[in-house]
């Protein structure tokens, strides 16, 4: 009679579950490893696209005003105008309608330009007086020329000033500048969880703000067009 040998059928599906479960075990370190890694970057990110008077550029030797243009004389006696680096990051990429030719006046305190995205529209005010030289081409051709360079490369006009003294006369230099925009971005974090913004959500805050309470970078894209009406009135019609 020929003999059989018998198998522990319950150690052989031991070994196998065994090897099940430090499978899954190994698939739930692997996971967290995967996603703690994906959480880094979504943080720095998150960091990265935050607005904070720390990533405002404002650099020396320009004037800046309420009107959230800048301006700078050159050696040829003509005037670089432009928007100001708070305006751009509130914002985003643009494009410009409504721009005056050369030859043409413009007056302080009157519409230079108008900057429009997704429908939406801002009025931006001249900061100085006197004739239009040039405008810059590359605005509308290259959108991101503002967003990279607002002061050297993203500059709207260049002007001839009829009254360059009397027109700066009152407007942020260095360290003033600084102290301006500081304060700006604090009235406009203000603008963004107070009372103006509740009209449009109970909540302001969870959708404007990051965690820590930063501002997100471009943030006044994605608001209704009402939302802007408000930011003209408040930030930008200074005098109007």
């Amino acid at each position: 009679m020929e003999s059989f040998s018998r198998v522990d059928i319950f150690d052989t599906k031991g070994i196998e579950y065994l090897f099940v479960i430090g499978y899954l075990l190994f698939l739930i370190i692997f996971w967290n490893i995967a996603n703690r890694h994906e959480r880094m970057i979504t943080q720095v990110k998150k960091m990265m696209n935050t607005l904070s008077a720390g990533i405002l550029r404002i650099p020396q030797g320009l004037f800046y005003n309420r009107y959230h243009t800048w301006t700078h004389l050159e050696e040829s006696g003509a005037a670089k105008v432009g928007m100001d680096d708070f305006l751009q990051h509130v914002i985003g990429e643009v494009k410009f309608t409504l721009l005056k030719k050369p030859g043409e006046l413009v007056e302080k305190g009157e519409i230079m330009t108008q900057i429009n995205r997704d429908g939406k529209h801002l009025k931006i005010f001249s900061p100085i007086s006197g004739v239009i030289l040039k405008s810059n081409s590359l605005l509308n051709e290259n959108p991101e020329i503002l967003n990279e360079d607002p002061y050297e490369k993203g500059w709207i006009y260049k002007i001839k000033p009829s009254d360059w003294r009397k027109d700066i006369n009152t407007y942020f230099l260095a360290e003033e500048a600084t102290k301006w925009a500081t304060n700006e971005l604090e009235r406009f974090k203000e603008f963004l969880t107070g009372g103006a913004m509740r009209k449009y959500s109970s909540e302001p805050s969870m959708i404007l703000l990051q965690d820590g309470g930063e501002i997100r970078d471009n943030v006044l894209s994605d608001l209704p067009d009402e939302v802007w009406i408000d930011f003209q009135k408040l930030f930008l019609n200074f005098g109007h």
